[in-house]
């Protein structure tokens, strides 16, 4: 399950299009953050995606990618030319395609390395659907999860709304601010959609005779729906964008994604996840947690992206970078579901995994982690910034939680977790080899 939202132009600080996105997979499933350079192909060649081959286009973008270690696609990422794209998982009542079709994180990736714009990436995904279907098992151990897409697509410009169900489609074009979570949000405006999105509700008997046609109430599946938590996870990102309306900031992007209901942050005790920053707890509706965060300033020029590089952003640290000379330091082995220290996303999540005995001890470095991240924040917008400060950046990170770490091992956990939630995460640990 996972959470995109997007705040355009007249609704930011500095008339900038602000976008952030938390990515949410199974616990073990790693997820690779790497740059992929601009290259040329021959005429007839294919690129492999995850179920199937296509045809490969001449030229391609280069392209930041956030990935599970297992896909050629991405949850989200960013092009050369300014475009970002986030997808969520939405239910509907179409049957999904499970076979020879291209995933959500396919569809993501073909646009951003195809598009320099935003409108062009809608294109694009719109015409791949067209050509090849939506679907596909899009679970690491979870075989049954299958789901249709929708996406925020934004460049410096704007932003897009684009929700599908099946071959069906509509569009918005952001006006102000919107989010989206895993449902459909796109009711009765939109700004363009399939040509036969009414007729087809209608002839299924969903758009009932004497009805305003509505296209997340007649497509969406209620159950599912529901119990991904997605009500009330949009209504948290969609009101604290409303209530920062004219002054969003990069600092909010991060406060949503950061986002938890409980007090102390307790997360043994709600049945689903109701705010961004996700952790799991059970095998059926909180079987998942934030693997990746992103968040995109999209100047006109000069945009800066902040990525984690690693799960939970409640306790990780937003890392400047550009696309300008080398975009990526070495982050180590590419991740994998099993425990490896050499891996950055692996060591975060050690911390993450100690920190769930008793949360409250986050708390031991919070304050430096904001104080770090105010820094980088502040010498990110200097003049000259570049790869050299994402080298750094990411260097600190590492130290300082490596030193966090030990600090937060010096106090003592207190109370008990929940049986369930101690017993899952006894199980993930086992599965991935993880020694707590």
């Amino acid at each position: 399950m996972c959470d995109t939202f997007v705040s355009v132009n007249e609704s930011t600080f500095d008339g900038s299009v602000i976008f952030g996105k938390n990515s949410d997979r199974e616990p073990n499933e790693a997820q690779i953050l790497e740059y992929v350079e601009p290259a040329s192909y021959k005429a007839g060649e294919q690129t492999q995606c995850t179920y199937m081959k296509i045809p490969q286009v001449k030229n391609t973008l280069g392209v930041i990618l956030s990935r599970p270690f297992w896909m050629p696609g991405a949850e989200m990422g960013a092009n050369e030319k300014g475009v970002v794209i986030g997808n969520e998982a939405v239910f509907t009542k179409i049957p999904v395609k499970k076979s020879e079709t291209l995933t959500g994180m396919d569809l993501l990736r073909l646009a951003l390395e195809r598009s320099d714009s935003a409108e062009n990436a809608m294109e694009t995904i719109i015409s791949l659907i067209a050509d090849y279907g939506q679907g596909g098992i899009c679970g690491l151990y979870n075989r049954k999860m299958t789901y249709h897409n929708s996406f925020i697509i934004a460049d410096p410009s704007g932003a897009w709304v684009l929700e599908t169900a099946g071959d069906m489609w509509a569009a918005l074009r952001v006006r102000g601010y919107h989010s989206i979570s895993n449902g459909l949000t796109i009711g009765e405006e939109y700004d363009r959609s399939h040509p036969d999105l009414v007729k087809t509700a209608r002839d299924k008997g969903w758009l009932k005779k004497g009805k305003t046609f509505n296209f997340k109430e007649c497509y969406s599946d209620w159950l599912y729906t529901t119990f991904s938590g997605s009500v009330q996870r949009r209504a948290f990102s969609y009101g604290s964008l409303k209530e920062k309306e004219g002054r969003f900031s990069v600092r909010d992007a991060f406060g949503i994604l950061r986002s938890h209901p409980d007090k102390d942050r307790m997360h043994d005790r709600s049945v689903v996840n109701t705010r961004l920053c996700v952790h799991g707890a059970n095998g059926l509706t909180r079987d998942s947690q934030t693997a990746g965060s992103l968040v995109a300033h999209l100047r006109k020029k000069d945009p800066v992206y902040w990525v984690t590089a690693t799960s939970t952003p409640c306790i990780g640290v937003f890392k400047p970078l550009r696309f300008e000379g080398k975009v990526l330091p070495d982050l180590g082995p590419v991740p994998s579901d099993k425990y490896d220290p050499e891996t950055y996303w692996w060591r975060h999540e050690a911390l993450h995994r100690e920190l769930l005995k008793d949360f409250s001890r986050v708390r031991v470095f919070e304050e430096e982690r904001n104080r770090m991240e105010e820094d980088l924040l502040s010498r990110a917008y200097a003049s000259g910034a570049g790869y050299s400060l994402t080298a750094e950046a990411f260097a600190e990170a590492a130290a300082a939680e490596a030193r966090w770490m030990e600090a937060v091992k010096s106090v003592r956990p207190e109370g008990r977790r929940r049986l369930i939630f101690r017993n899952y995460w006894k199980k993930q640990n086992r599965i991935s080899g993880f020694l707590s």
